[in-house]
């Protein structure tokens, strides 16, 4: 098959790398912060400790090109190669000029054009389709993806629903295209923007401008609805997961790994329950690094990258603020 004159090629990864600061904000630290206890949070998030980006002169691309460079390095291969760096995040350095362009200059990929992308905490699983797009179209042949966020930026500290659960922390993917029969197969996303209040920060955009007022309030930092994202997480993320999983004939034998977003180990564990997998099968290390938003996918395949074998069935899931989520089948291609 062609497109456009281009031969449609299947995309797959390659590389992955990752990076995450190496402060670390332990639950016991918490206690002394606001009105907690490391028992109250492990029990309601599975979260021991998560690391934090203390430097107010180091911002997400701090973070991404760390996590981009890590890559490189194992790859043993140079940015001048890459010809598109995206950037998942939802903690730009700058409103207006993106992040990814000040990313990919950093790092020498110069024959690369760049740009960001928000979906939130689906913000890097929506990435693996564009990346993957992009390759299997051949116009493009190396796609640097890099999931980033530093939430301590748009965190409040006195608010214990949300300061327990968010980490900062960049992770990277390269998509080439594959030289085997495996990479990205097939994927199935969703959004519904009617409870989008239910996970915001409601100023800082064109519905709210910044003022003296909405400082006042508190309103550029995140919050949310916890039971109603909680609800909404555990039913659409196992929907999709069934659906992907039946679009492609896959059963909980076959699947190699369930690899999640890290929001919350009991919408993990709820998640895993409702597909009836063996929990060992089920990517995990929210306990170290918390909710690290678009770097939470990443993360997760830089960990688990000695214990991947060419051809394992993976399949992802994610939920976030919009609300946005979804699902993808990818196999191990190296």
């Amino acid at each position: 098959m062609h497109l456009k004159g281009k031969k449609i090629l299947k995309a797959a990864i390659t590389a992955v790398g990752g990076y995450t600061p190496k402060t670390i904000l332990s639950n016991h630290k918490l206690e002394t912060m606001v009105d907690t206890s490391d028992e109250w949070i492990r029990s309601r998030t599975g979260i021991k400790e998560r690391r934090i980006l203390l430097d107010e002169n180091k911002a997400t691309s701090y973070l991404a090109i760390k996590a981009a460079k890590d890559l490189l390095n194992k790859k043993k291969t140079t940015a001048n190669t890459i010809d598109l760096v995206i950037v998942a995040t939802v903690t730009p350095d700058l409103h207006v000029a993106a992040t990814a362009a000040y990313v990919a200059s950093s790092i020498g990929a110069k024959n690369a054009f760049a740009f960001d992308l928000n979906a939130a905490c689906s913000g890097f699983l929506y990435g693996m389709s564009v990346a993957a797009a992009y390759v299997n179209s051949g116009q493009y042949k190396k796609v640097l993806l890099i999931g980033a966020d530093k939430m301590s930026s748009i965190v409040d500290y006195t608010d214990r629903t949300t300061c327990i659960i968010f980490g900062d922390g960049g992770g990277a993917v390269l998509f080439e295209p594959s030289l085997n029969k495996n990479g990205w197969e097939d994927e199935y996303f969703r959004s519904d923007g009617s409870d989008r209040m239910s996970l915001r920060i409601k100023a800082g955009g064109s519905l709210h401008p910044t003022s003296k007022d909405t400082l006042e309030k508190g309103w550029h930092n995140i919050h949310q609805d916890g039971k109603t994202v909680f609800k909404y997480a555990v039913s659409e993320m196992s929907k999709v997961t069934k659906e992907i999983m039946k679009r492609n004939q896959l059963d909980k034998e076959s699947i190699d790994y369930l690899v999640p977003h890290q929001a919350n180990k009991r919408i993990i564990d709820a998640t895993t329950q409702r597909l009836d997998l063996n929990p060992n099968k089920v990517m995990m290390n929210i306990e170290y690094f918390g909710n690290t938003t678009a770097a939470t996918l990443p993360l997760l395949l830089n960990d688990y990258e000695n214990k991947l074998n060419i051809g394992d069935k993976l399949v992802f899931a994610a939920f976030g603020g919009g609300f946005t989520w979804g699902a993808a089948y990818l196999t191990w291609a190296y």
